[in-house]
């Protein structure tokens, strides 16, 4: 191994790999592609940061200045990235290595400017790496190592279009490292189309079997019970730091709303939120200013917080591996965890299939109920160190004060209530699987009767009229009995022993709100149920009736007594049967002979018809068409023009043309000045003003 890297390792107490790391730096995978897959929490990150260290430092222990960057790590989240970014830095430190940062969320400006100044591990993910790409910002010659983190998770996010062009723009020589959880069919598409042929596949055994440092609990709790169950989870192990997975974020902001008010320190972890929301968040977790993180999947793919011990699934996951993914949170570098499964009575069989599909096998129980939960801060309070310590000298005054002042259970009183004030008190829980079995109603008893001034027709209903009773008499529901609501009063039914106070509060005027007045009654009234159907007989859709013809409603037809009063039931009369009459006379015989194809094939006869047709008037016999000659030849017009020269008297004027002076001609026409034509404006012939000239109708020469 390289010295400065073993350095870093013993700083951070490293004693031993774990088998993800000492397999991908074993020397026999140097140089070569791995595909990688082993479970979350194994030191993946640590891993690679091993195996690419000889490729990138070669024969070296440290690098040298910065330029253009020598590996790429790609992540799926934000989160992750800058994780990833946090552990390369302190295991690069003594080599002198120059970790960088291109993330969604952050000022691309200051990334560039970054990226101008030279560095030798670039952390992104994969859509502002492919906008840097795109843009000329990041110089991909000198890559010699590509690794891809949660390749299967990007691939789900729908990165595979932006891996694909990763890949094609780095150097072809490169070496390409792909890590996951699991392996599916487009991981392995993927490693085939961008490794090279000799690549390796590894495959840790801790992947083949449970992860040994989670304890998975399914706990089954009632259908309206999870929420109650989660704040019992986390009143029961009081971890120091714990997350509470959720679907959607709608889950999220109502359950964090709901811790807040119970007293937890808590923080919010959605897509939602903006960049520096979600990694003040983060913070506030390892600072121990938050203990409880609420979050969606992919905003808490990859976190790693170090003090994390218990991971509440609050809805249970889609799939098996999202449930690998959540509990992987926990139980991390030779941490213990617990990863508790909040399973409703009505989804038992779905969260046994995914624990089924997951490989995990979890003890199946209940939600800690109040009483386990208070029997556990007792045993915490009991094992508190404060006990055991030494009384402290500026102590020693103060404490014989209480000695003298107060007696051995009272002190101690005091403190299990002061202790008891720090912790939000635990939920009461249903026993799923059974429903609480409703009591019966108790007899009323003696009661005074009312009557209130609102009816069926006022659209009175007991569900506004019970609150305005119990606010306006200063009563509760159950000094209340019976109410019946009637056409144009209600009655309403008082236990005798609120009566005083109900009137008290009413006052003499016996008034209710919107005018409705009160009215005390001498007897119990006599009430009358609104009409009903029963469930058979009640019909479909609106009532039908027929209306009768003029608009009488005497002409309606009457229901029948055998089907219930209802109109539409009451069947038809049906109509006699008469035999049609013949329109002939079957006793006359017809002159009519059929010719032809009807003479040969007579038609067939029935009963019901006459034998023959009927004589009747017969039809006129013609002798035959009017035959004609032909059109009448009438003369034409004279063809060409007519010659009304020959009709013209010579000499003759034509009539209707008074003659008149002719009109002067100009002796020279060629001179304007005799032109009768005037000069200047006049009409034209396209319009007003101006001598135009007529257009020409003839084809252009």
């Amino acid at each position: 191994m390289i010295e400065t890297l073993a350095r870093a390792l013993e700083k951070r107490e490293y004693t031993t790999l774990t088998q993800v790391q000492e397999a991908v730096t074993d020397p026999i995978h140097d140089e070569k592609d791995l595909l990688v897959s082993a479970q979350t929490g194994s030191g993946k990150t640590v891993g690679f940061g091993l195996a690419i260290a000889p490729t990138l430092l070669g024969e070296s222990d440290k690098f040298s200045r910065p330029a253009a960057p020598l590996a790429l790590v790609v992540a799926p989240t934000r989160e992750l990235a800058l994780q990833v970014k946090r552990e390369l830095d302190w295991l690069y430190e003594f080599a002198g290595a120059t970790v960088a940062s291109t993330v969604g969320g952050m000022d691309m400006r200051t990334e560039k400017r970054t990226l101008e100044r030279g560095a030798h591990v670039v952390v992104a993910t994969p859509g502002r790496l492919v906008d840097h790409i795109k843009r000329g910002s990041l110089d991909m010659s000198d890559i010699r190592a590509v690794v891809l983190d949660e390749a299967d998770e990007m691939l789900d996010l729908g990165f595979r279009e932006d891996l694909e062009f990763i890949l094609s723009e780095a150097p072809e020589e490169r070496r390409t490292l792909l890590f996951s959880a699991t392996v599916p069919k487009m991981i392995a598409r993927l490693a085939e189309n961008y490794q090279k042929p000799d690549a390796v596949r590894l495959q840790t055994a801790a992947e083949k079997q449970q992860h040994s440092d989670i304890d998975y609990r399914a706990m089954l709790v009632a259908g309206n019970d999870p929420e109650n169950a989660i704040i019992n989870v986390l009143r029961f192990y009081e971890a120091q730091n714990a997350i509470v997975f959720c679907n959607t974020r709608a889950t999220v902001n109502r359950l964090t709303a709901r811790f807040s008010n119970r007293g937890f320190q808590v923080v919010a972890l959605s897509g939602e939120l903006s960049q520096n929301e979600r990694t003040h968040a983060l913070q506030a977790m390892r600072d121990g200013r938050a203990r409880v993180c609420v979050a969606t999947d992919v905003a808490a793919r990859g976190i790693d917080l170090p003090n994390l011990e218990l991971v509440v699934h609050a809805e249970l996951p889609n799939n098996g591996e999202t449930l690998l993914h959540r509990s992987g949170r926990t139980g991390r570098a030779g941490r213990k965890g617990v990863s508790a499964l909040i399973v409703p009575q009505r989804f038992s069989k779905k969260a046994e299939r995914l624990l089924q599909f997951a490989k995990v096998k979890a003890e199946w129980g209940g939600a800690p109920t109040a009483d386990e939960v208070l029997a556990k801060d007792e045993e915490r309070m009991f094992s508190d160190p404060v006990f055991t310590q030494e009384i402290a000298k500026d102590e020693i005054d103060f404490v014989s004060k209480l000695a003298e002042t107060f007696t051995s259970e009272q002190i101690a009183a005091a403190y299990l209530r002061l202790y008891r004030s720090r912790q939000t008190a635990p939920e009461d829980l249903a026993a799923p699987g059974k429903r609480e079995e409703r009591k019966p109603r108790q007899e009323f008893g003696p009661s005074q009767w009312y009557s209130i001034s609102v009816g069926r027709n006022d659209r009175a209903e007991p569900r506004w009229l019970l609150p305005m009773l119990c606010r306006m008499g200063d009563i509760s529901k159950d000094d209340i009995g019976a109410i019946r609501v009637q056409e144009t009063e209600t009655f309403v039914e008082i236990k005798q022993s609120s009566v005083d106070g109900f009137t008290k509060a009413l006052g003499a005027d016996m008034a209710l709100e919107e005018g409705a007045k009160l009215t005390k009654l001498d007897k119990v009234p006599e009430m009358s149920r609104p009409p009903r159907f029963d469930k058979g007989d009640k019909p479909r859709g609106k009532p039908r009736f027929d209306k009768p013809k003029g608009g009488m409603a005497s002409n309606r037809r009457k229901p029948l007594d055998d089907h219930g009063g209802d109109p539409r039931k009451a069947p038809k009369p049906k109509k006699e049967w008469k035999d049609k009459k013949p329109k002939h006379d079957p006793d006359v015989v017809s002159d009519f002979k059929p010719k032809g194809k009807a003479a040969a094939a007579p038609k067939p006869r029935y009963d019901d018809k006459p034998a023959v047709k009927p004589a009747g008037k017969p039809k006129p016999k013609y002798e035959g068409k009017p035959k004609y000659e032909g059109k009448p030849k009438f003369e034409g017009k004279p063809k060409g023009k007519p010659d009304y020269k020959s009709d013209k008297p010579k000499g003759a004027k034509p009539a209707g043309k008074p003659a008149g002076k002719p009109k002067p001609r100009p002796a020279n026409m060629s001179d304007p000045s005799q032109s009768l034509r005037p000069r200047g404006k006049g009409k034209s012939f396209k319009g007003k003003g101006g001598n135009a000239t007529p257009k020409r109708r003839g084809p252009k020469s």
